[in-house]
């Protein structure tokens, strides 16, 4: 009877504890990792986040780059990290769904390592060239593929990114074959691609809408199901010619496994008031991305289909990157 004792004084303590945490949490600043370069959409849309928590709740976020090998390097240091509630990540399509799929081996557990905290936003890929290129829509592409297998290169903004596999999907479905060349982030991709050193890339809006404006670069197709108001003249994928392609790009706030329940609840709730801003959906708007919402175990539910249809699509593509 005593040891029952002890043990329920001692549950008893660690929960009032554990309460007590979430009720004072943040107490410092939290370290958002950012799985890419500077520049790019994750990045684009984690800072809009991250500066408007700081603006509405007066929390110090932190933006941290740490690009690498599809976003692995990143989610890594995040699965890694001490669950506190200090350190999340900025997981998306590519790390959390795509990556599980592609390689045989994976620094951290997608599904054990991380805990999904909140929603932030999904935005589809554009498909661009230089503007200077003799492509003025996807099929000139696909013919000039076809024409000369594998001597035109993709850009991508990293293996296993939604613009890779996507890109890998599209070949597979129109019977063309290019090289595939990784760069660490958007940014870097854009700049060799405007170079001449690739031939066309599927980017994000966020990365490439400038460069479309500024005459750089131009859109042949985007990857959602339906057209996208701030390049409304550009068609989708499926009105090319390829009936219910699609490949978008989510944003989901993870934290490392073992991260206290309040305190993720803490977080989803500030993110989603965040989100609900509409100055804060403009910007996404304006950004090509859409918000989306949930609670914690939506999110996870969430996930969980999105590795699914990815695993399958990978493999109805042949893809493997080891």
């Amino acid at each position: 009877m005593k040891n029952k004792c002890a043990h329920l004084v001692a549950c008893l303590l660690s929960a009032l504890a554990a309460s007590c945490f979430a009720q004072n949490y943040p107490d410092r600043p939290i370290k958002l990792i950012i799985p890419y370069t500077p520049g790019g959409g994750t990045d684009t849309v984690g800072r809009m986040l991250a500066e408007k928590i700081a603006t509405d709740l007066k929390w110090t976020i932190l933006v941290d780059n740490k690009p690498g090998a599809g976003g692995n390097i990143g989610m890594d240091l995040v699965a890694k990290a001490k669950p506190d509630g200090y350190t999340l990540g900025m997981g998306q399509t590519s790390n959390l769904a795509i990556n599980p799929a592609l390689m045989s081996k994976m620094p951290f557990d997608a599904v054990n390592d991380l805990i999904p905290v909140a929603f932030v936003a999904e935005v589809p890929m554009v498909l661009v060239v230089t503007a200077s290129s003799p492509w003025k829509n996807l099929g000139d592409l696909i013919k000039a593929a076809k024409a000369k297998p594998d001597f035109y290169k993709q850009a991508t903004a990293g293996a296993g990114t939604v613009g890779h596999i996507g890109g890998e999907m599209l070949a597979s479905k129109a019977g063309y074959a290019v090289s595939y060349i990784p760069y660490k982030g958007a940014s870097p991709a854009i700049t060799d691609l405007i170079g001449g050193q690739t031939d066309f890339m599927f980017a994000t809006p966020q990365s490439v809408l400038g460069m479309i404006a500024g005459g750089k670069l131009r859109a042949l197709a985007v990857t959602s199901a339906n057209r996208i108001a701030i390049l409304s003249k550009v068609p989708t994928v499926s009105e090319e010619g390829y009936k219910g392609f699609e490949a978008t790009d989510w944003k989901i706030v993870v934290a490392p496994a073992g991260t206290p329940n309040d305190v993720i609840k803490k977080m989803n709730e500030a993110v989603q008031k965040s989100l609900k801003n509409p100055a804060l959906i403009t910007k996404l708007q304006d950004e090509a991305s859409s918000p989306m919402y949930g609670d914690p175990a939506t999110v996870l539910k969430y996930i969980r289909a999105e590795q699914r249809e990815w695993d399958a699509a990978v493999k109805a593509a042949g893809i493997k990157l080891d």
